[in-house]
């Protein structure tokens, strides 16, 4: 059931209805809030895979896209009825007016021209993480985000938890006193990094290589290096381990601390060529005091790389995981979704009693940070496009998704500049308000474009 003129229009008015009928192009169709969202998914393989299946558990899978046509053929079976496309501009050019909202599965750096499109045209967009490859991007689409009024998620999932949101609510009031440090540390990659690229190679017949590229430089297909998966590990397609796992393992810390606008960032790393992201990496943020509470440092560990067990009281580090150090005691989260914690000091004792309060609290306020995420972090996603609310969705591109993953893609500017092995790079100075790296700093230009990409082969930028 497609309904040809604005589908959203029609989902604005059942949200705030009960009851009574609107006409859509010589139909009679009942307001109802279960009216099904109509999504457009654009990447269907590997995330992808799980995204398009939530839109069709929420909704109704209309149309698909995707650069590899053997995933389009699993589409076609996988959603009876939906229309397949390789190019996401035509598939909006000619079911825009049958799609309500679109999903964004794609390599990283496709992820905001994808998004901005589809924003600009009234479409919701629920996107993958990070958010976008650059800094300028991610601001970028929460501005356009909000010009439009659509409503917006990124696909951190684990913010729908509800032990990370209980402990993002007690430490924001206070269960750590006083926040010092807080440490990051993650087993990506799992991919191959911090190498060459290997020799040419045809490009496969299911693979379209030209609009699999999109914004980036022209460069030759090699096999295994880029499709599927390994593409994480390249500058130009991906964000290497701290675009891939940071907008999960650091979301308790952000949610909690508004870890925004850092001062300075930087790194020391196994080297890399600028071509493929290092092996590994240990990156140090520093934050200033915001009006409650004052600032403190951030580290970001991956690659192998743990903190010393003497900081967890003595535990062994998890593979991944974050570890909050504050006054009253530590809190240690060990996985990258902030499910479950350990606490050590005396805010072990403490605990019960701040659960307690914020349980209270989240039945009372019903909002933001202080709300269950009843349908998970897809159906919150769908919920807030059912009530109009675009604040509603807890990840949503202005108010957090944004911001989040500008403050980690930061980290990518200190990596690009710890190109020599083991040897601390450059500081690098930063005015988050106007994204401008600022001091004197070796090869601008190209740390520039970390901020804010030139699109290549006729992509305009946004």
């Amino acid at each position: 059931m497609a309904l040809k003129t604005n589908r959203r229009n029609f989902l604005k008015s059942s949200a705030v209805a009960g009851a009574g009928v609107m006409i859509c192009d010589g139909l009679m169709a009942q307001e109802s809030p279960n009216e099904k969202v109509a999504f457009g998914c654009i990447g269907i393989g590997g995330k992808g895979g799980s995204d398009s299946g939530d839109a069709a558990k929420f909704g109704q899978v209309v149309a698909i896209c995707d650069t590899n046509r053997n995933q389009l053929k699993g589409g076609e079976k996988r959603f009876a009825g939906a229309k397949a496309y390789e190019d996401y501009r035509q598939m909006l050019d000619e079911m825009g007016k049958s799609i309500d909202a679109v999903t964004v599965s794609t390599t990283d750096h496709m992820h905001a021209v994808i998004a901005a499109a589809a924003m600009q045209m009234g479409k919701h967009c629920f996107c993958q993480k990070p958010l976008t490859r650059t800094i300028y991007e991610a601001r970028r689409l929460g501005e356009i985000a909000r010009e439009n009024k659509v409503v917006t998620q990124m696909g951190n999932q684990g913010s729908a938890g509800a032990g990370l949101r209980e402990s993002a609510a007690m430490i924001r009031e206070g269960l750590l006193g006083t926040v010092k440090e807080i440490v990051v540390w993650s087993n990506r990659p799992v991919w191959p990094q911090g190498g060459e690229r290997g020799q040419e190679a045809p490009v496969p017949n299911h693979l379209n290589w030209d609009l699999w590229l999109g914004t980036a430089p022209k460069r030759p297909f090699v096999n295994g290096a880029y499709d599927p998966f390994a593409w994480r590990g390249w500058w130009d397609f991906g964000s290497g381990a701290l675009g891939d796992m940071a907008c999960h393992t650091v979301n308790v810390a952000f949610a909690a601390l508004d870890i925004r606008n850092p001062l300075w960032v930087e790194a020391i790393t196994s080297g890399h060529n600028f071509d493929s992201l290092p092996k590994w990496s240990n990156i140090t943020f520093e934050f200033p005091a915001n009006d409650w509470r004052p600032g403190f440092k951030f580290t970001w560990m991956d690659g192998g790389k743990r903190p010393d067990p003497e900081l967890l009281e003595g535990e062994q580090p998890s593979a991944s995981g974050l570890l909050i150090i504050g006054e009253k005691g530590k809190f240690f989260s060990k996985n990258d979704y902030g499910q479950d914690r350990q606490l050590f000091g005396a805010c072990k004792d403490a605990e019960a009693d701040a659960l307690a309060k914020v349980k209270k609290e989240f039945e009372e306020k019903n909002s933001g940070m202080y709300r269950y995420a009843n349908e998970g972090h897809f159906g919150e996603f769908v919920e807030a496009i059912k009530k109009n609310d675009p604040d509603w969705a807890w990840s949503n591109f202005p108010n957090y998704a944004g911001p989040l993953t500008e403050t980690i893609l930061l980290g990518n500017l200190a990596v690009w500049a710890a190109n020599k092995p083991e040897e601390m790079g450059q500081r690098v100075n930063w005015d988050a308000t106007n994204l401008q790296i600022t001091g004197n700093v070796e090869d601008r230009a190209r740390l520039e474009s970390l901020v804010k990409p030139n699109y290549q082969n006729g992509y305009a930028n946004i």
